[in-house]
């Protein structure tokens, strides 16, 4: 700073006293001081952290106070390139300057268009000169129509070029200089690795471990905001542990950010950096917007199945309510009359009674066993055997192995009813009813069980079957309460036509209980 301040005093004098500016003087002055501060600072600097980046300063200034000369000439013609190293002789001190205070933001706004723009000069320059292109001398004009063409058409492919030369220069200075992740392949990576991410933690997680190492950062983490960002929000500058905070965008509260904490190096996050993350945080965004849709169609579906189960609980209370009152009253009118007539029987049939309305009372829950239904069906049939005596006869065929099989309960109560009911009870000689069950083997992996109630009554017509059906309230109740179970895959159907009986045949998946069961069928 003194020698600076004694030169400038001589420039100044020589600037009153009418005398050469720059000061002669003063130049040499600057050159050889400079020169000589240098063993100093060598001596001073010497096995320091920075001493060959303060050498090359020095080195830099000396070359820039002595070509500062070159651009003054009092005599003579001057020469344009002497001229152009005396007018830019300090560039290269200030790209050192930059470079040492600043590199990353030098290597980023300034280097990848100065040498795009430095090729694109190149280019032009050497073109003229190698094709040796140039004007009359004296008269400053094209001397060739050749050489206009050539011209004109070195515009156009630098045009041309510089896209090219951009791209080139961009490559070179993140992959040689800044030594730069590839954003493309870590953005397409993240994305890969978040689809097989179904909860937001694990995903913010994951994506932090790939953007650590690909940012040389410390650290990077994830953190909830409770408040959208927005003027009175915290920014990086406010934050000093954190080089940058960037928001993930999403649809709806919670929303998230990504922190970025110390860069190793004490580099900065430049422009490409902040780009690559904001694209980046737009994807982890849409992840997690696609993520809350899932889980709220999840929730939806778990809620329409506790409101199916419900309703099929109160289908079901109502199906026990709905013990025929009318078979009630015709039991206890037997029981009565059995009780006068043959008191042992009357006992026997009470006892049926109460086992039936006990079983049906206690059909709680989701399913129960086939050989549970059984039983009910067979106190159910004694009771009406009780009233019809011969004119009811009941055959089940069931193999004992299938009756540990789960099925919803009082599925064959109202089938069987109806069997007695509009099947054997108007036939004045009755009539057979048949229960059978059988297991059928679509694969290896999937079985139906096939549950048939068959009755020799009068049978119905399709109309007849038609309006029943639709007036029919338990054979309704057994079809939502196995749509609600088993969806598409369990069906009820009937058969019937005049004279030839009823056939209803319930099928519904036996899912994975065939292994248990088939060697129990076998051995019966």
């Amino acid at each position: 700073y003194a020698l600076s301040t004694v030169a400038a005093v001589l420039h100044a004098s020589a600037a009153l006293t009418d005398a050469p500016v720059p000061s002669p003087l003063g130049m040499q002055l600057l050159t050889y001081t400079f020169i000589g501060l240098v063993i100093p600072l060598a001596l001073v600097t010497r096995g320091q952290p920075g001493a060959r980046r303060a050498l090359w300063a020095a080195a830099l200034s000396i070359f820039a106070v002595s070509a500062l000369h070159l651009s003054q000439f009092n005599e003579g013609e001057p020469s344009w390139p002497v001229e152009l190293v005396g007018h830019h002789a300090s560039v290269p001190l200030a790209f050192a300057i930059l470079y040492q205070d600043f590199p990353f933001a030098l290597a980023d706004l300034f280097l990848k268009r100065a040498i795009t723009l430095l090729a694109l000069v190149a280019a032009p320059f050497v073109a003229v000169a190698t094709l040796h292109v140039g004007p009359v001398a004296g008269t400053g004009a094209l001397h060739d129509v050749r050489d206009v063409a050539i011209l004109v058409t070195l515009w156009v492919a630098t045009a041309l070029l510089y896209p090219t030369l951009r791209a080139l220069a961009g490559w070179f200075v993140d992959s040689i200089v800044l030594d730069r992740p590839d954003y493309d392949a870590l953005r397409a990576t993240i994305a890969s690795h978040a689809q097989f991410h179904e909860d937001i933690p694990s995903l913010l997680d994951a994506a932090c471990a790939h953007l650590t190492p690909a940012l040389s950062a410390r650290v990077v983490r994830w953190q909830e905001r409770h408040q959208p960002s927005g003027p009175g929000a915290p920014r990086p500058a406010d934050r000093p542990s954190f080089t940058a905070t960037v928001e993930i965008p999403v649809a709806e509260p919670p929303r998230y950010a990504l922190e970025v904490g110390e860069l190793t190096g004490g580099r900065r996050l430049l422009s490409d950096d902040r780009a690559a993350l904001d694209a980046i945080a737009s994807l982890l965004g849409r992840r997690i917007d696609a993520i809350r849709l899932a889980r709220e169609r999840y929730e939806r579906q778990l809620r329409e199945q506790e409101i199916g189960q419900l309703a099929t609980e109160a289908e079901l209370r109502a199906l026990r309510s709905q013990i025929n009152p009318h078979f009630l009253f015709n039991a206890l009118t037997t029981i009565g009359y059995l009780i006068q007539t043959a008191p042992d029987r009357a006992l026997d049939t009470l006892m049926r009674l109460t086992a039936l309305l006990r079983g049906v009372l206690r059909s709680e829950g989701a399913l129960t066993t086939l050989g549970r239904e059984l039983d009910l069906i067979e106190s159910y049939l004694d009771i009406e055997r009780a009233r019809f005596e011969e004119r009811l006869r009941v055959r089940i065929d069931v193999p004992r192995a299938l009756k540990r099989l789960r099925v919803p309960p009082l599925l064959l109560q109202p089938i069987v009813e109806n069997a007695v009911k509009h099947g054997i009870a108007p036939q004045r000689l009755g009539g057979e009813v048949t229960v059978m069950a059988r297991l059928e083997v679509v694969d290896p992996a999937v079985a139906m069980l096939s549950i048939v109630v068959r009755d020799s009554g009068s049978g119905a017509s399709d109309e007849e079957l038609r309006v029943g059906r639709d007036a029919g309230v338990g054979l309704k109740n057994v079809e939502r309460r196995l749509a609600c179970q088993y969806g598409a895959s369990a069906t009820v159907t009937i058969q019937s036509s005049p004279g030839m009986g009823t056939t209803v045949e319930i099928r519904m998946p036996a899912e994975d209980r065939l292994a248990e069961h088939t060697p129990s069928r076998s051995a019966s």
